[in-house]
């Protein structure tokens, strides 16, 4: 880990400055009115013109702001700043017109970090891949179990600026960062943060896997306390040794094993502490059991514990990240467990949209009938069906890209039998779940880990795990 003073970001007075805000849309709009009322002049540039577009830039022209839809890619004249929504690719002409003109580029977290108070809660952050949602909402129930005022902000759905601009005065914020976010957030200095772990993902916003790496390693640079990284993926650990942090700040690793000392780990069922204790060469914390673990799924536990350090890293006592665990309820669509129909459990991880996500959720389960499928986003299976072989039964196959996703099976577990479903209506989930339920045998359990995203048969993940749980349901009910 590199070391040096890190200053704070610049003040920036936004009063009579030419700001471009760079799409509408969830982090658009309350951009806009931000910017507007701190006495800049907005404009809002937009790709499309769309009913809903239309309606976004009324309301705002009838504040007074200029909006330009149709047209997303040229830079208005005089524009001394522009804040982007986080989903614009770098490469967009827009972009390179600013640097050509020496315009910086911010997202709405940056704007966020700039917009901070002097009194302002730190952030305790976190990236990754996988897991960032369950990550960040057990660390706020962690902080909330200590007492502290906190909230679950930014990718996880709730507006960083409302956090951060908002009458509630918080002690300390548990933030989830996209990589698209890091990437248009130079100035963020964490008090700690976690990269949960690194696989292909976005590639195609990124342009490469060091692009991706580079982004996600961002959410380190001046950290003060604690760099929290996965033992198991070396790629976070190397995000450490290059991040710029500063003095004093600690590497802190977390691990399904038992942990080495400035290591959080699990010994004989219990979540334990080897970092944030005295003598970590022969102490160690005990934190809260396995069981608390809401699921206790191995990369669940792994969520646990890099929410469970970054806790730690801000001085919440061990009984407290006990508490937090223990009144943790994760989302829908997690592994969720739906129902148990004649001996063979039905679980629900639609949001599994990935090879590495559900990658995770298969070495769950030790004999299950997988249901796969849908858009593969230039995904490739080989290594997924490669390491899960051996716990299939069988497979049920949906969605467009599903092909991909048999001939990996044929490759690499030729003995498994597959079903391939070339229906995409209404009724190809309950159709999936009863193939399904005929391969499982008493003690099995059928899995949704689709590994692809959802968009060609459902609105999205929720949706198909929503059809999913209403197919075992139905199948119950039958029995």
């Amino acid at each position: 880990m590199g070391s040096g003073q890190v200053t704070s970001s610049e003040p920036f007075d936004f009063q009579g400055k030419h700001i471009t805000v760079a799409g509408l849309g969830v982090s658009g709009v309350p951009a806009a009115k931000v910017l507007h009322g701190l006495g800049a002049i907005v404009t809002v540039v937009n790709d499309g013109a769309d009913e809903r577009a239309r309606a976004q830039a009324a309301e705002l022209e009838a504040l007074g702001i200029t909006v330009r839809l149709g047209d997303g890619d040229t830079l208005p004249e005089g524009s001394e700043l522009i804040v982007t929504a986080p989903g614009w690719k770098p490469d967009k002409p827009l972009f390179a017109a600013a640097g050509q003109a020496g315009v910086p580029v911010w997202g709405d977290v940056e704007l966020a970090w700039r917009l901070r108070g002097p009194d302002a809660a730190p952030w305790l952050a976190v990236t990754g891949t996988n897991g960032k949602t369950t990550t960040v909402q057990m660390l706020a129930s962690i902080l909330k179990a200590a007492g502290l005022r906190t909230a679950a902000v930014g990718n996880i759905g709730v507006s960083l600026l409302d956090a951060v601009l908002g009458e509630e005065r918080y002690d300390v914020l548990a933030v989830e960062l996209s990589s698209y976010q890091l990437h248009w957030a130079p100035s963020l200095r964490a008090h700690s943060a976690a990269v949960l772990n690194l696989a292909p993902d976005h590639l195609d916003w990124h342009g490469s896997m060091e692009a991706y790496a580079a982004d996600k390693g961002r959410i380190y640079e001046g950290n003060r306390i604690a760099c929290v990284y996965n033992a198991a993926d070396k790629a976070t650990e190397d995000l450490v040794r290059e991040a710029d942090v500063e003095e004093g700040c600690r590497a802190v690793g977390f691990t399904l094993g038992t942990p080495a000392p400035s290591q959080l780990g699990v010994v004989e069922g219990i979540l334990v502490d080897r970092a944030f204790v005295e003598n970590r060469q022969k102490n160690a914390q005990e934190l809260a059991e396995v069981a608390d673990v809401n699921p206790p799924a191995p990369h669940n536990i792994a969520n646990a514990l890099a929410a469970a350090a970054l806790a730690r890293a801000y001085g919440v006592p061990a009984k407290a990240v006990r508490d937090g665990l223990r009144a943790f309820t994760p989302d829908a669509h997690r592994i969720a467990h739906v129902a148990d129909v004649d001996g063979v459990a039905y679980v629900d991880d639609s949001k599994a949209t990935n090879t590495h996500a559900a990658e995770a959720s298969l070495a769950a389960y030790e004999s299950i009938v997988w249901i796969a499928g849908g858009l593969a986003k230039g995904a490739v299976f080989d290594e997924l069906v490669a390491k899960s072989a051996r716990r299939l039964r069988g497979a049920v196959l949906i969605g467009a890209d599903r092909a991909l996703i048999r001939e990996a099976l044929a490759r690499h577990a030729p003995e498994v039998p597959v079903v391939d479903l070339d229906r995409t209506d209404t009724g190809a989930m309950l159709q999936a779940v009863q193939e399904a339920r005929r391969l499982a045998q008493p003690g099995d359990t059928v899995l949704l880990a689709p590994a692809c995203a959802s968009m060609d048969m459902f609105t999205n993940y929720n949706k198909r795990g929503d059809a999913f749980a209403e197919a075992v349901r139905e199948l119950g009910a039958g029995t």
